[in-house]
């Protein structure tokens, strides 16, 4: 088994894995563990694709690697900036 092979299937088993918990609602997807997912396999996707080299899916995983991290950067923002439930306000 290749390096691409590898670091596609792991890549693709997370996107799949994040998707699964989301839609059984054990993920919410707002959860930044889901973008994690999202930007984790979407990156060894998109660096397995550069390494075929399949040009469609380095773009496509690459961006989609971008968008997780920006999402996984405000959910994390969000969660910082929210009041915390043991507040005594």
């Amino acid at each position: 088994m290749s390096a691409a092979d590898v670091l596609g299937t792991v890549g693709i088993s997370l996107l799949l894995l994040a998707y699964v918990l989301d839609v059984t609602d054990k993920l919410s997807d707002d959860d930044p563990r889901f973008f994690a997912l999202n930007f984790v396999g979407a990156s060894l996707a998109a660096v397995a694709s550069y390494l075929l080299p399949f040009w469609p899916f380095v773009v496509l995983e690459g961006t989609w690697a971008i968008v997780s991290a920006i999402a996984l950067v405000r959910s994390l923002r969000r969660r910082a900036a929210a009041p915390s439930l043991g507040s005594s306000k």
